[in-house]
């Protein structure tokens, strides 16, 4: 509901909001550190939200952002051509600079934003894309009568979190947030830009394991140039290669014979994850969901083992998962904390009830607390709202 953000908007500037739109938090199935690596990626959007309510700035006021939140009630003033604020406004100020250079930007280049947003911060559930797309949706529709595409939309958040922010991020997060479908997981090929809606209608659990990651200030952009040196190296033996999930799985002892340690593991992570992440697929699309379960396994322990991206928490889950009988889990959303994903039986061992006490009980004992789990299904992207 766009209200909070609404109502918010109005106590703030005194005013009402020309233009509202809202997009999901993502959960990622499988398909981890492959969307950077040109391979395949198979996330849903979730039913958890942010929404941004816009509208013009003051007369007089130009090239001026303000922008509000929830989450703390202070309006922020930046002159977004010139400076990037500290924190969540920054992403806003990108938003701004790529309708700029798309000529979309307002009359006087100002604008006042509000957020409301549902979506946990730093949890791995792709808050950043929520509120990089919302703000695209919103201020687009605010600068023009011609509407952009979901996939147009989905350019100018990315290129607000990777181009403007210099966050080191893929763009499968602002794709799913942009076009995710309700019921439907989205087969997004990083490379070609292809995509294919596959059928989805599983409950996932969502575990939370109560430790946050800033992709900006963890291990992330040491993994993106390990696989950078990779794909160098790669290209003695196949000068043609681009990406490095582009690698034939057919040549891993290739591959490992070419590479030294640790950037050797890391290729054959990426190299292994495209190949589990396009079958993955199509079991979901046979409906087999206990050998796509068995994948999530696979893929949870190659990001602990070979990426080294997990974290005790995340382990600690995925054990206990697999110990109650779900079908699989694994983490989601990069790793060095946020969240798990766990996949349960309809009944009997491995149920949703039995692996959710498993866990509980699991983590409790480990950390002394109860992590937060929620329940997903897959929902739609990206929406303008109506009040």
């Amino acid at each position: 509901m766009p209200r909070p953000a609404i109502d918010l908007f109005h106590d703030a500037f005194g005013t009402t909001p020309r233009s509202a739109a809202s997009a999901p938090g993502r959960v990622n199935l499988i398909g981890e550190h492959t969307d950077y690596n040109g391979g395949p990626v198979l996330p849903i959007a979730i039913a958890e939200r942010t929404t941004a309510a816009v509208g013009p700035g003051p007369n007089g006021d130009a090239g001026i952002l303000e922008a509000i939140s929830t989450r703390d009630k202070k309006i922020v003033r930046v002159k977004w051509q010139e400076e990037l604020p500290q924190g969540w406004a920054a992403y806003l100020a990108g938003v701004m600079r790529e309708l700029w250079a798309l000529e979309l930007a307002l009359p006087n280049g100002s604008a006042r934003v509000a957020i409301a947003s549902d979506v946990p911060v730093g949890a791995g559930l792709s808050s950043s894309a929520a509120l990089t797309v919302a703000a695209a949706r919103a201020l687009a529709a605010l600068a023009t009568e011609t509407q952009l595409t979901p996939r147009q939309i989905a350019g100018v958040a990315y290129r607000a979190e990777h181009d403007q922010v210099g966050v080191p991020c893929g763009t499968m997060d602002q794709t799913i947030a942009a076009l995710g479908k309700r019921d439907h997981a989205l087969l997004f090929e990083s490379a070609s830009l292809e995509m294919r809606q596959i059928p989805f209608k599983a409950q996932v659990l969502v575990v939370d394991s109560g430790t946050r990651h800033d992709l900006r200030t963890s291990e992330f952009s040491k993994r993106r140039e390990e696989c950078d040196e990779a794909v160098r190296r790669l290209k003695i033996e196949l000068p043609e290669l681009i990406w490095l999930a582009s690698w034939p799985a057919e040549w891993l002892a290739r591959l490992k014979r070419a590479l030294k340690e640790p950037v050797r593991s890391r290729a054959v992570h990426v190299v292994s994850e495209t190949a589990r992440t396009r079958y993955a697929a199509q079991l979901l699309e046979q409906g087999k969901l206990k050998q796509f379960g068995a994948l999530l396994y696979e893929s949870h322990e190659s990001c602990r083992r070979l990426y080294e991206c997990s974290s005790p928490e995340l382990d600690t889950i995925v054990s206990a998962a697999k110990r109650a009988g779900a079908l699989g889990a694994r983490l989601t959303g990069a790793g060095w904390g946020g969240a798990a994903i766990v996949l349960t039986k309809q009944r009997g061992v491995g149920s949703r009830a039995q692996v959710i006490e498993g866990i509980r009980s699991a983590f409790q004992r480990a950390y002394g607390r109860e992590p937060a789990i929620s329940t997903v299904t897959a929902s739609v992207g990206a929406r303008l709202e109506r009040w």
